[in-house]
This record gives C-alpha cells, structure tokens and sequence, in this order.
C-alpha cells in the first residue's frame, strides 16, 4: 500500500509539474498573439527580457503622483496674478532629495576639465558658475565671491549663480556617469578613469552604437545570426535622463500633500507652505519656535539676533536644514529658489492641459546624414563670439563715444563646425548625437499629417503665437517667421520672451510670501542669481507606484 501510495504521489507531482511549466510557457515565454516562442533562436530570436523595476537613481526620492490644486494658495499682494488655482494631474516622477550642492557641482567641473579641458576648454568654462553674482554696489559680499564656492565649509552648501543653461547640461552630465557606472556595475563596461574627449561615455551615443569606448561584455541574444548585442533601453537596466523638474512637478513634491491624505481620496485640508499651518516656526514637537526654512525674517533681519539665531544662516544653509517635508524633501522652501523647466507665461495656468501641464516644448529630432541616414555625431565644435556697443563712461558722465566689447563667454552660443546652432541655443559637447527642431520643409517629419502638432515650437501656443497676438493681420508678412512674433515685444512692453524661465520657492533673500511652492517668478535662462539654485528630476516609467528600491 505504501508505494502504491507513493506511485501515486510522484505521478501527481510529475502532471503537477507538466501543468506548471505549460502554464508558465504559455504566459510568459509564448507570445499571445501569434503563438510563437519569446527567445527561442528556432524562431528568430525575438527576445522578452525579464521585466525590471525602474531603479531609482542616485539622490532621487520616488514622488507618486495624482490630482491636486495647482497654483496660489494666499493673497497675492503684487497683483501680478500668474498663478491662478487649477486643478491637474501629475504623473509619478523622481526628484533630488536635496538641491545640488556645491560638491556635487565640483565633482562636474572636475570631469568637464578632465575631459575637455585641453582640447575644448571653453566647453569647462561656460560650465563655471558666476561667481559673480554675489556683488552688490553697497554691500561686502568678496567673501563668498573668492570662497562660496571652492572652499570645504561651503561643500554642502546650495550650487548658486548657475544659469537655466547651465543647470540642463549638469543635468546631462549626470545621466551619462550614473548609466555608464550602472553599466560597469553590472559587468558591460570597463571602468575608465582617464576619459578624453575621444572615449568618454554617452548614453545618446552608446544606445545609437555610436560610442567606442572599452566593452568589457555584452548581452547575450537568441538570434543565431547576432549571438551578442550593447545594452538597450528594451533591457530596462539604463536609466531614464535626468532632467530639471516641471513648474507642476516641482510644485507637487514641494506641498508634499501625501500627508494631508484620509482614507477616499480626500486631501483633508490644503497647505500654504510644505507644512501645515499658516505660521513659519515649528508648533508641534520639542523645537517648539524654530523656523521651518531660511529666509528673511523682516526688514534687514536674516539671521536673528547674537545668541539666538533663530534659522541658523546668514546667506545659504547646507542642503539638509530644517525640516523635510511629508516626501523626505529638504529646502523646498527657503534656502535658494529653483529653476524648473517651463517657459514663463503669465496665463499659463489657464492656457496649458490638465494632464502634466507643462509650457516650452520644442520638438526635436535625430539629425541624420544626407548620403546614408546615419544617425550624426556633434564633431569639433567652434565658439562664435558676438559683440555689441557700450557706452563708455568718463569722468563727466557717459560719452558719446561708442566701443564694441565682446561679451563674456558665459554668453556664447557653441555651434558646430558647419555652423549649426542647437534647439536650445545651448552648448554642443562633442561625441553627443545631434539634434534639429523639426520642420515642415522636411517630408520626412510628416507634419502636414499630424494632428496633434503642426510646429517644432510651441512655447508660444496660445499666449504670444499668430492667433492669440493682439497684433494679428497687422503688417504683411509679419508673421512670416518668430522674428514676426509681437505679443511679446522684448525690451520695450516687456520682459517675457520664450527665454524667460520659470523659477520657484523662496530664498535666503526673501520674505515669506515666496515660501509658497504656488508663487512664480521668472529670469532670462542665460542670467543667474545668488539665491537660484536647483535640482534634477527623473520621468518615473511604467507603473506609476514605485516599490522604492
């Protein structure tokens, strides 16, 4: 009887068995709509990787998104009314725990000169910051201009003078050194610890097969005429760009209103600051009184008093001060402003979509050679500088007299050797891919067909294009390209352009009505300040609740 019974059991298990490996066949190595068999070399080889979680990268806290009211929270005493309430929806992203630091810039600076230093210096100049920005004509601020920066008691001390430019090429850096490290951890790459110009690793290059840098071993395939492959994004082990948040990212981890949650979807109640409440000091736990951010307190008062400094700074705090809020983010108020990726508008809280608002898209495309299609590589650059007339000042007064004077290499455009001007006006690295706007001139960009956009640029759709110009049919062909454009007359009516970008948050130097993630101001996105700072972003792929590893 017994091993009737065990016959009996090991048969079961056997059919067991057979069921399982059918079923597993069938869900996830046969495809539902043909029948055919993921990875087997027998059909081709058409591969289905085993699925991976986004991994969050270095720095970021995962934010997941939802519905919230976008926009002014409190009175508005400058009248300015740019941030009227909406309701919206943001999708779940990433986000630094704290803004760049001035190590974390360092650390830029010191791979730019290590890699383009010699052959391209201007490259490591024009990712300088401008120290600059710390002088006032009545104050005594040398001190941060010859030591902000590069001295070790300011190392975890917000990035300041750093333009919107600036920030998205830090931004680009850091996606290429955290992929090529993932790349080298999980045994691609080799590491290299002396990149040139000629074999640094670029993510646009090396998932185009453009890059020629150290392989150390690929990925194994199940096509027998193609037995290895580089890493790809199908692979899900490269990381999405790093890039400077949205205004309505921004805002949404800003509040923090994950906190204010009940059971239903109910927000049970909405915040001024990224803490509840309507005062600016601690009332809850044992620092009864502290203050919850750095900024100014009230006329001339930055700091406190002499033994009792009531937020701990004179100028900037280190980037993990005070309190972080209900997302584990720290100076989300206070400290330094930051820049967030969208064109400034002041109607754009009426004009921009429900969904992942957002205004300054300029649609680009991989520029391709004109004999074989071949995806371009940016190749030497050249640096054109551009001049323009200063009066110069005597000891009566401003002459007449009128001299050209080259501007400061912080405001050169780079363009490439046949002359090519990127999208965004920004710098050209070599060994990058290059990038055009798209066009209706090209066939293959198919814009006549597409209905969902007509134009690479739409920074201006809807506030400051054709139809919505106060201007429209005045003057033949005066719209005839974006020089046409007068809804924003530049230096005569206003200050607004499709430059002008949107910064948030209040700073060291302002009072507590910016603290409000809801306030907005605006800069040129080739200036910089001493209290504008920022910190990156990361677009969340796939399922939109992230299990935080």
């Amino acid at each position: 009887m017994n091993s009737t019974f065990f016959l009996r059991v090991k048969l079961l298990s056997i059919v067991l068995l057979f069921v399982s490996i059918t079923a597993c066949k069938n869900t996830s190595s046969e495809s539902s709509v043909t029948g055919w068999a993921y990875n087997d070399p027998k059909n081709g080889g058409f591969e289905k990787v085993d699925f991976r979680e986004q991994e969050t990268g270095p720095g970021l806290v995962f934010i997941e998104g939802g519905a919230f009211t976008m926009g002014r929270a409190q009175d508005d005493p400058t009248f300015e009314w740019n941030n009227k309430s909406k309701r919206v929806t943001v999708s779940s992203f990433y986000i630094d725990k704290t803004e760049v630091s001035n190590l974390h810039y360092l650390e830029y600076l010191y791979w730019t000169k290590k890699v383009f230093g010699t052959t391209f210096p201007d490259i490591y100049v024009k990712a300088l910051p401008d120290t600059l920005v710390w002088r006032e004509k009545t104050s005594y601020n040398e001190p941060y201009v010859d030591y902000y920066l590069r001295h070790s008691s300011y190392r975890d001390y917000p990035v300041v003078g750093v333009s919107w430019l600036q920030a998205n090429e830090f931004c680009a850096w850091r996606t290429d050194r955290v992929n090529e490290y993932i790349l080298i951890r999980d045994g691609f790459l080799e590491p290299n610890p002396s990149p040139t110009d000629q074999n640094y690793f670029s993510t646009e290059a090396y998932t185009v097969r453009k890059w020629q840098g150290q392989l150390k071993t690929k990925v194994k395939t199940f096509d027998p005429q193609n037995p290895e492959r580089d890493v790809i994004m199908q692979d899900g082990i490269l990381l999405p760009k790093y890039r400077l948040p949205s205004e309505v990212e921004w805002e949404f981890a800003a509040y923090g209103l994950i906190g204010n949650m009940t059971d239903g979807e109910i927000i049970k109640s909405k915040r001024i600051y990224p803490w509840n409440g309507n005062g600016v000091r601690n009332g809850t736990d044992a620092e009864l009184g502290k203050m919850m951010a750095n900024f100014v307190k009230g006329k001339g008062d930055y700091m406190g008093v002499a033994g009792y400094l009531n937020d701990g700074a004179d100028a900037t705090n280190k980037v993990e001060s005070y309190y972080p809020n209900d997302y584990g983010l720290y100076n989300m108020a206070g400290n330094v402003s930051e820049w967030v990726m969208d064109v400034y508008r002041a109607t754009s809280s009426s004009d921009v979509d429900e969904f992942r608002p957002f205004r300054g898209n300029v649609y680009v495309t991989q520029s391709r050679d004109s004999t074989d299609g071949s995806i371009e590589i940016i190749g030497e650059p050249t640096f054109q500088k551009f001049t323009h007339k200063v009066n110069i000042p005597t000891a009566h007064g401003v002459s007449q007299d009128a001299a050209e004077v080259t501007d400061s290499i912080l405001t050169l455009i780079t363009r490439d050797k046949n002359g090519t001007t990127p999208p965004d006006g920004n710098v050209m690295i070599p060994g990058r891919i290059k990038w055009r706007e798209v066009s209706n001139a090209i066939a293959s960009d198919n814009l006549e067909e597409r209905i969902n956009y007509k134009t690479s640029d739409n920074i201006s759709n809807l506030d400051g294009d054709v139809l919505s110009s106060i201007y429209f049919g005045e003057g033949e062909n005066a719209y005839a390209d974006r020089s046409g454009k007068l809804m924003y007359e530049y230096g005569k009516t206003t200050l607004v352009n499709d430059q002008s970008r949107v910064y948030k948050g209040g700073s060291w130097r302002d009072r507590a009505f910016w603290l409000s993630p809801g306030s907005r101001r605006f800069l040129n996105q080739r200036q910089s300040t001493s209290n504008i700072g920022f910190r990156c972003a990361m677009t969340r792929v796939g399922t939109i609740s992230g299990n935080g590893k």
